[in-house]
């Protein structure tokens, strides 16, 4: 199920503590190259959401896209992770901020990983053909709220901002 308009929201920063990897679009489409599947296995392979004291059971896991080069076709950092705003770095993780500001949230349900390619596909078909917002390429996240449920956040400003 997906809900195919995004919404415009309004975020406070905040950080997110996990391990990070740079790559770009170019690589990840080609499985010989492609670095975010590793992230995550060894995100969930090392235990990190039961390390993280304050965390709640049910918090989100965090997918933190960071440090643009450019735009969508440039290298990017990519931190897999859980909120760490009030967290000390005591286990030397990689630490990155979610700027503050305005973001297009992008709603979907399905199968992990299909479900994200697909949320991502919409993402760049709607900057495409969008004539109100445009990307910003400070950061955008991805939030993994539960079982197959996952909302992208973009980073945005107003077409008319840029004028």
């Amino acid at each position: 199920m997906i809900n195919e308009e995004p919404r415009r929201v309004e975020v406070d920063g905040f950080k997110v503590a996990g391990f990070s990897v740079r790559t770009k679009n170019s690589d990840e489409f080609n499985p010989e190259k492609a670095r975010l599947p590793l992230l995550w296995e060894q995100f969930f392979s090392s235990g990190l959401a039961q390390t993280i004291s304050h965390r709640l059971e049910n918090e989100p896991i965090f997918g933190v896209y960071s440090h643009y080069e450019s735009d969508e076709m440039g290298h990017y950092n990519v931190t897999a992770g859980l909120d760490s705003s009030n967290e000390t770095n005591a286990l030397e993780l990689n630490q990155v901020e979610v700027m503050k500001g305005c973001y297009l949230v992008f709603e979907s349900q399905g199968a992990f990983p299909d479900c994200v390619v697909q949320t991502w596909e919409r993402i760049w078909t709607y900057f495409q053909h969008n004539d109100l917002y445009k990307r910003a390429f400070q950061s955008d996240f991805e939030l993994y709220s539960g079982p197959n449920q996952i909302a992208i956040y973009i980073g945005i400003c107003s077409r008319e901002d840029l004028k």
